[in-house]
């Protein structure tokens, strides 16, 4: 892949980095990311990776543009309420870096057509706010040998971790979701903005880090941090042999769907 003379302005500050360089950013832009939810992480994440010039960029969302989101979901802006968050977000995307391909897919995942949305794509972020999906995304990038990052953010606090083959999976850690009414949503307890936008870019460094093939990615640890007192840890976890989907003897063995929309840290 050569760079003509506006990308190798426009990567400039990629190329002169000794971890990336010519090399790292040719796979960047030969590199597919697909972003499941366009909101409050999956925005900042499409911004960075877009300017980054990942290659292929994949949306998955159903929903239309709220007034209510644009308060952390800074793809969006106040004349996109209303339309498809996949649609606003491609616009955004072209704007800031005509070299990027978007594929949108103005739907929810469900377990009938999440395989077929993951298959082309080489790393996969959990955007989704629920529990139902981020079950289906992690068992989906199981069964079909994909990694991805996981993220969840409620009120100051945020959580990450990154899968790949062979290594600690979200069920590893969490088993099953939490019992209906056990942890509330961002809607019923709220969310600081710029926590969305921490998690987010996150998430795309993890991407862009594993394109490269450079640094250490968030795997067999889960990165918790509180905003509002601005502390970071990291626990560290192993491959669960008992896991219920990527364990010695699974019992789960093909794709389901949960019901229980909730948010993804626990109530306090």
């Amino acid at each position: 892949m050569n760079f003509n003379e506006e990308q190798i302005e426009r990567y400039s500050r990629h190329i002169i980095l000794g971890d990336v360089g010519v090399e790292g950013q040719q796979k960047i832009m030969a590199g597919k990311v697909l972003i499941i939810g366009v909101g409050g992480l999956g925005a900042p994440a499409a911004l960075y990776l877009a300017a980054a010039g990942v290659g292929t960029i994949g949306l998955v969302d159903g929903d239309n543009v709220e007034l209510s989101n644009l308060q952390r979901q800074v793809i969006h802006f106040t004349p996109d309420v209303g339309k498809p968050k996949v649609l606003s977000a491609q616009e955004k995307i072209a704007s800031i870096n005509p070299d990027v391909k978007v594929l949108t897919y103005q739907s929810r995942v469900y377990s009938g057509n999440i395989a077929g949305i993951i298959k082309d794509y080489d790393f996969i972020i959990d955007g989704t706010d629920n529990f139902a999906a981020k079950f289906l995304i992690n068992d989906a990038c199981v069964f079909g040998a994909k990694p991805f990052s996981h993220g969840g953010i409620l009120r100051f606090e945020g959580q990450a971790m990154t899968y790949v083959p062979g290594q600690t999976c979200y069920r590893c850690i969490f088993g099953s979701p939490p019992p209906k009414g056990a942890v509330p949503t961002c809607s019923q307890a709220g969310i600081l903005g710029a926590v969305a936008g921490m998690l987010g870019t996150i998430q795309a460094a993890e991407a862009l880090k594993f394109l490269i093939g450079k640094g250490e990615l968030l795997i067999n640890r889960l990165l918790i941090f509180n905003a509002l007192e601005m502390k970071f840890r990291q626990v560290e976890f192993k491959r669960n042999p008992d896991c219920p989907v990527c364990g010695n003897n699974p019992t789960i063995k093909g794709l389901i769907d949960e019901e229980l929309p909730a948010c993804d840290l626990k109530k306090k």
